[in-house]
């Protein structure tokens, strides 16, 4: 059976695209990926985000507002709001970003946050940890990275130190734990990151 080529889309296709879907998809080297949390192979399915997620990122971004109503230097976007990185060309939807001073645009996607925020899931925890943050890290004003997991109690913050170098600054398993961002001076308990999610683990088993 012959091959069928693979079909390369350029920036301005999928712009064009992106504004006609019913979901959101990434974009990087010429080739589109449909996002989500999903466990299936159908474009349903990849839109799917769990009740978990959801919920983590409705909390973070209450907390965001709440915090951004006295501090007005920096604000929050949601996951709506698109990403790109122009020395690479990714574009993607981080769960929440927060800019700090004015937020800049090109193409209606936002291009200097300081902080990132990705909810895992199991289709996206290995992508977002790996070669998803090698490419956030072309970002020159992006200084903090929090990944929350969606499946169990875990919280990871890596942060751009003064050498220009990143580090695991806070690696947590517990509700009464809190996490410091210090790009946007707050400081949160994963009590409250992980309200309404009763049941999560604080340790996820498996055998593959």
């Amino acid at each position: 059976m012959e091959l069928q080529p693979q079909k390369y889309y350029t920036p301005q296709e999928y712009l064009a695209l992106e504004e006609k879907a019913t979901y959101k998809s990434e974009y990087f080297g010429g080739q589109i990926f449909p996002m989500g949390d999903f466990e299936g192979d159908t474009l349903e399915a990849m839109a799917r985000a769990k009740p978990a997620h959801n919920a983590i990122r409705e909390n973070m971004s209450g907390e965001f507002y709440g915090h951004f109503k006295k501090k007005k230097t920096c604000r929050s976007y949601s996951s709506d709001q698109r990403v790109l990185m122009p020395s690479n060309g990714l574009y993607t939807y981080p769960d929440l970003v927060v800019v700090c001073g004015k937020s800049e645009f090109e193409n209606d996607s936002l291009l200097n946050p300081v902080l990132i925020v990705e909810v895992l899931s199991k289709s996206t925890a290995h992508y977002d940890r790996s070669e998803k943050f090698e490419l956030y890290r072309d970002i020159p004003s992006f200084t903090e990275y929090l990944l929350i997991d969606s499946r169990r109690i875990y919280v990871e913050l890596h942060r751009k130190n003064q050498e220009g170098l990143w580090v695991l600054e806070s690696e947590l398993r517990s509700l009464s734990d809190a996490v410091e961002l210090q790009s946007i001076g707050l400081s949160l308990s994963l009590e409250e990151m992980y309200a309404n999610t009763e049941g999560l683990p604080k340790v996820m088993f498996s055998i593959r």
